[in-house]
């Protein structure tokens, strides 16, 4: 029996592509920018295994990759994936959990620490030459520390946030998850809240659910009307778990502080998007888990996934709904 054969459909480091050398036989798409839908059509005709970051896996994929076993995404969501369809073919999807966890949670802070002290906004003041006398209280922030954040969608991600939170800016963390985690609750001194109260209570909203039918505009007008209006809000999950007409709506009427985003309902946003035009918005391209060594890591945990799967192992980070 011959060495599996798979297709690379992002660059990707040299020894991630060395390690599934060393196990199949592989074609790669070396460019910057996203393989085609001919080209990547074509490849995968004799494939057995993908790996790919983001692309969508849908009937029409998987009808152009009639041997295919596995498809290794390179990311944590799998939205991309079509599971009904990849499940009628006993096709294995992953992803790759947890080696970002960190490098999120940096990006979040990060996000909140310049919402709250204006630190874009000032920045750009300052190089705009409009700083000429001492700072008045027009300029002024708020404080991050000992102040409450409520974090929506107690994950992995979430639980490093709140450690960093808790333990890192004396803040007090309330959470509102689908289920409780009693042991973090107790290791770190946070507490469960129900939906409405946290909206109301804290003074940083940190949205960090998946995205699917239960949390599509999970946040909307009714939500940003029960939040304190010197509450910041802050995305760093999927676009579309928020009504982004209503976050704009409740920025321009004040009743929000302000916002810190890496994600929207349209990426790339739009140039015309009214939050690019508004002071108190941080805007990130989505960069999440946008480091070097992090991306670095998750490609070779997605090669890994690749080799097992193509070799008819269970992958350690097969996606359940498609194991049986």
């Amino acid at each position: 029996m011959g060495r599996p054969k798979v297709y690379i459909a992002n660059k990707v480091p040299y020894e991630v592509e060395e390690y599934i050398g060393k196990h199949c036989d592989y074609e790669k798409w070396d460019k910057d920018e996203e393989v085609g839908k001919d080209e990547l059509f074509n490849k995968i005709s004799d494939k057995n295994g993908v790996l790919l970051a983001g692309i969508k896996v849908d009937e029409e994929f998987i009808d152009a990759a009639p041997k295919l076993k596995v498809v290794s995404n390179a990311t944590v969501g799998y939205n991309n994936f079509n599971l009904d369809a990849m499940k009628s073919r006993n096709i294995i999807g992953t992803n790759t959990p947890n080696v970002l966890n960190n490098t999120v949670a940096d990006l979040i802070f990060g996000l909140i620490l310049a919402s709250a002290r204006r630190i874009t906004e000032m920045d750009k003041y300052v190089k705009d030459g409009n700083w000429k006398a001492p700072a008045d209280n027009s300029l002024f922030g708020v404080d991050v520390h000992n102040s409450t954040l409520g974090i929506i969608g107690m994950g992995r991600i979430g639980e490093v946030v709140a450690k960093r939170a808790k333990l890192g800016f004396d803040m007090d963390v309330i959470y509102y998850n689908r289920n409780r985690k009693l042991e973090i609750e107790e290791e770190l001194g946070i507490e469960y809240s129900d939906f409405e109260d946290l909206l109301k209570k804290s003074d940083f909203i940190l949205l960090m659910t998946p995205l699917n039918n239960e949390t599509y505009h999970l946040i909307d007008s009714k939500e940003f009307n029960m939040m304190k209006t010197t509450s910041i809000f802050i995305n760093a999950s999927r676009g579309s778990t928020v009504n982004e007409k209503a976050l704009i709506e409740a920025l321009q009427n004040k009743k929000i502080l302000g916002a810190g985003l890496d994600v929207y309902e349209s990426e790339p946003i739009e140039i015309d998007n009214l939050l690019l035009k508004m002071d108190n918005v941080v805007t990130l391209p989505h960069l999440g888990s946008a480091t070097e060594r992090t991306r670095s890591q998750m490609a070779m945990l997605a090669a890994e996934n690749l080799v097992k799967g193509v070799l008819g192992e269970v992958p350690p980070n097969a996606v359940p709904e498609l194991i049986k």
